[in-house]
């Protein structure tokens, strides 16, 4: 009894959200836009926001409105240095201890072979990748704990 009244009550909810818009005169617009447009009508709001983060996430953009900064406040400091969640590591030299960089360096990516990882010490200044804040830093640590000079970009 309380699924068939659960159930009752989301579809009076989801027919509730269905807006009504304005319909889009039809020789305006295309008619593979035009049916395109009466599928979206239908939809319900939950149905729509599924669909909008589906587009964003299909073709990487973002459907929220650009923001204006906001001029600072007198007494702010006007340069905040913002927080990248990315950062690009290049080894700038790898020091006396090539061995240990070689290794450090197999360490922080699994896929180099003694190869690879030998001819990217040796070709510094070289970068290594973009990783994630947490994962460059420790990257950066492993390879100076092994006698390299590394950057983070």
């Amino acid at each position: 009894m309380t699924d068939k009244k659960s159930n009752t009550e989301k579809q009076k909810t989801q027919s509730s959200q269905k807006k009504s818009v304005p319909s889009v005169s039809k020789k305006s617009v295309p008619s593979v836009l035009q049916s395109i447009i009466d599928q979206v009508e239908k939809l319900t709001v939950l149905e729509l926001s599924e669909l909008v983060k589906a587009l964003e996430d299909k073709f990487g953009v973002s459907a929220a409105a650009p923001v204006a900064a906001a001029a600072p406040v007198a007494g702010e400091a006007t340069e905040e240095k913002e927080e990248k969640s990315e950062y690009q590591v290049v080894l700038t030299d790898a020091g006396a201890n090539k061995i240990g960089v070689i290794k450090a360096l197999r360490e922080i990516n699994q896929d180099l072979g003694l190869k690879e990882a030998k001819d990217l010490a040796e070709a510094a200044p070289k970068e290594i990748g973009t990783f994630k804040t947490e994962v460059a830093e420790e990257a950066k640590k492993k390879l100076e704990a092994a006698g390299a000079q590394v950057e983070l970009k």
